[in-house]
């Protein structure tokens, strides 16, 4: 039986916290709150914030003591100043997000330069996709009748990062999470050996340098054919 708590890598995001210096860390998309309640337990003393606008989940934020912001973050401006957090965590979100430009724009603007970005997401290259799409079907991760809008790969989320700001981010480390069709106790080291074929990929990144709009400035360099939100002007900061 396959165990798809197991989808949220949460062994890997504590390992990833356990390695990254912090005392304030934001949770885009934080849901009830999991991946800022293991980051508490990394370090009680840290300073807990989430991005969330599910009025049941602000609930449950807010209830455990927890910073809650309700802001879009398609379209919305996290309420931090430039430089000003040490962790950003995006698990399990950025495949429902259209909008990739603008959140990559608000976490390099928020985050400090040695500052963490820690991701998971869906894999589009598991194994179990590889097989769909060998037989002609659709990949579990981005179907059209689902909520998933984004596909990722861990080569294609670093090479989104460093394409529109070069050197902007380091990865630190990485692993996969989950292995499709197999029960928890082959998926777990399955996962491990080849985390490229599991069903998540879990990404830690460094910010190495100062951010100066560039994931706004991309699509228009870049002349893309999609019409991207990329706020409203310079006064949407991002020298950070």
């Amino acid at each position: 039986m396959i165990d798809r708590r197991l989808n949220y890598g949460r062994h890997q995001i504590r390992k990833f916290l356990a390695a990254a210096p912090f005392h304030t860390v934001l949770d885009l998309g934080a849901g009830a709150g999991e991946d800022l309640l293991m980051a508490r337990e990394v370090d009680p003393s840290a300073e807990l914030h989430a991005v969330e606008i599910e009025p049941s989940f602000v609930r449950q934020l807010r209830g455990c003591g927890i910073r809650t912001h309700e802001v879009d973050i398609e379209t919305g401006r996290c309420p931090f100043p430039d430089g000003s957090l040490d962790v950003v965590i995006a698990n399990q979100v950025l495949e429902h997000a259209k909008e990739i430009f603008w959140i990559a724009h608000e976490v390099s603007r928020v985050l400090a330069v040695g500052g963490r970005f820690i991701v998971g997401v869906p894999n589009l290259a598991s194994l179990h996709n590889r097989f769909l799409l060998a037989l002609g079907r659709q990949p579990t991760p981005i179907q059209n009748n689902s909520a998933h809008i984004r596909g990722y790969t861990r080569n294609d989320l670093c090479r989104f990062l460093e394409s529109a700001f070069p050197g902007g981010y380091a990865l630190r480390a990485w692993g996969g999470s989950n292995f499709y069709p197999f029960p928890p106790f082959l998926a777990k080291p399955l996962a491990a050996l080849f985390p490229n074929m599991a069903w998540g990929v879990f990404l830690h990144f460094e910010k190495k340098k100062p951010y100066r709009r560039q994931f706004l400035e991309f699509p228009i360099t870049q002349n893309l054919q999609t019409k991207f939100f990329l706020g409203d002007g310079p006064a949407e900061g991002g020298k950070g």
